[in-house]
């Protein structure tokens, strides 16, 4: 007779050292020179039994289908064929084997389908076939289990999230670690995000632009919504704390979710349209938006008088850059009062750093005894000194605790960071604002004027603002001249 050797191995299986591809070949083959079986086809391949689609094995049936005459057809184990007793390709084989149009051959079970089947063999073949499926359920449970556990412990189950990265700590061990050029590019989407001043595809172009990543919009809009990045991971539909060091924090993460709900945002029919100043600009008569509308390849902006006509002015946008300009030129620090700032910040810089440390030590010595508490709070449900539901509440008080500690820990790090940059950018903008704002692509102008200006309007031929700190003071100063005043109070009689 001739015969088809089929060897399968599942994802959970492959590890299994006797029950490889090889292994389970060999069997079959030296089974089919005891039987003198002349071998017709052999079958490798990797595959769950326990899923409803299997089309490398439907492919198998068909040639098996296709014979013209009767064949022994070969598996290692009843396992290997299926751990389903409810598969449908079981029961297609089976009827096959009774019509004794095949014959199913278990090589290391010792069982034999054909039509001169007992009823003994029919009920050991469905024992089998049971215990394959029990076998089955076990290891999902098993695996459940240990996930459940992982979760509760703070521990991601499963590959993380653009911005991290697996490494190895141990023999067959590993830990999510954050990688270091991808969290950056994180964390730049989220803050160029959450300033309202960039749509999907406006965000996806500056990415490209700027570090060559070319993400699509899905993926953008995947990193956006992403909670494992502030400290929350996502499994079965269900929310966990987790122990890794955030990206960003949970109020960059809900203003970034206002922003994508349509909170302050452009609209997005007109959110890819370069219209430096759309939206940004009120009428100082009606309160409402001043809007763009190009005509003969000049951008105009006017009130739409929508609540009724009240001689509204249009303005180019030319020249609305133009007072712009004007403002911004004005941001300009002289040398002098530039070199002061730095001798202060350098006078304070001493005491603020051991304020930091402090508290960064007090902050990680919580964290460390926090852990402790939860290993020894597992120890003792392992034990039995304290039920599972006690076990939950005390976990979970333990975790809102630790993650509290590491977003703290991660906000001193960001203020400690934000005290020197912030004070670099404000330093850097009022002496280059003009250069910055005349060279900078349309979404930068609006992040800059965001940064600067606030409560933008629109009254006559005239752009009214409000200065945002500290660039109020900046302004006033040189409007008043008080910058040469200071200087030549300086100055030796």
């Amino acid at each position: 007779m001739k015969s088809i050797y089929i060897a399968r191995v599942s994802t959970e299986e492959q590890k299994e050292a006797n029950n490889s591809l090889p292994a389970q070949m060999a069997r079959m083959k030296k089974y089919g020179q005891n039987k003198e079986f002349e071998m017709l086809k052999e079958f490798s391949f990797d595959e769950s039994a326990y899923k409803t689609q299997r089309s490398d094995f439907d492919n198998i049936l068909d040639y098996v289908i296709e014979q013209k005459e009767k064949v022994a057809v070969c598996f290692d184990k009843v396992d290997r064929l299926s751990r389903n007793v409810f598969d449908k390709r079981v029961s297609l084989l089976y009827d096959k084997a009774l019509k004794d149009e095949i014959e199913l051959h278990f090589v290391s079970d010792g069982q034999v389908i054909n039509s001169q089947l007992s009823a003994v063999e029919k009920f050991n073949f469905s024992i089998s076939l049971g215990l394959a499926k029990y076998y089955s359920d076990a290891i999902s449970d098993n695996v459940k289990r240990a996930q459940e556990q992982m979760l509760r412990m703070g521990t991601y189950p499963s590959r993380p999230s653009y911005g991290y990265k697996r490494v190895p700590i141990a023999k067959d061990k590993t830990e999510i670690v954050i990688e270091d050029f991808q969290s950056k590019i994180v964390k730049q989407a989220y803050e160029l995000y959450a300033t309202g001043a960039y749509s999907m595809m406006t965000l996806r172009e500056k990415l490209d632009r700027d570090y060559g990543i070319k993400w699509s919009q899905g993926f953008i809009d995947k990193i956006l919504k992403d909670t494992f990045y502030y400290g929350m991971m996502k499994w079965n539909g269900k929310y966990y704390h987790h122990k890794y060091q955030p990206i960003i924090t949970q109020e960059l993460f809900d203003q970034v979710q206002r922003i994508k709900a349509g909170y302050n945002k452009i609209p997005h029919k007109f959110a890819g349209k370069p219209y430096a100043y759309r939206g940004l600009i009120k009428c100082a008569t009606c309160g409402l938006a001043v809007t763009p509308e190009k005509h003969k390849g000049i951008v105009y902006y006017h009130c739409t008088q929508y609540n009724g006509k009240h001689s509204a002015e249009w303005l180019t946008e030319a020249s609305i850059t133009e007072q712009f300009e004007n403002v911004f030129k004005r941001l300009q620090l002289p040398e002098h009062v530039v070199r002061q700032v730095v001798d202060n910040l350098n006078s304070v810089h001493q005491g603020k750093m051991d304020l930091h440390n402090e508290q960064y030590k007090k902050l990680t010595k919580e964290q460390q005894e926090t852990s402790t508490m939860m290993d020894n709070l597992y120890l003792d449900r392992l034990k039995g000194r304290i039920t599972e539901d006690q076990y939950d509440k005390f976990f979970q008080d333990l975790s809102d605790k630790k993650v509290e500690i590491g977003s703290r820990l991660a906000l001193l790090s960001d203020a400690e960071d934000n005290y020197f940059i912030t004070t670099k950018y404000i330093l850097d903008i009022a002496n280059r604002a003009y250069d910055l704002f005349m060279s900078s692509e349309v979404e930068e102008k609006r992040q800059l004027l965001k940064f600067v200006l606030s409560n933008l309007t629109l009254e006559g031929r005239t752009v009214r603002y409000d200065a945002l700190k500290p660039f109020d003071e900046i302004i006033n100063c040189n409007d008043r001249q008080l910058w040469l005043r200071d200087q030549d109070s300086n100055l030796e009689p």
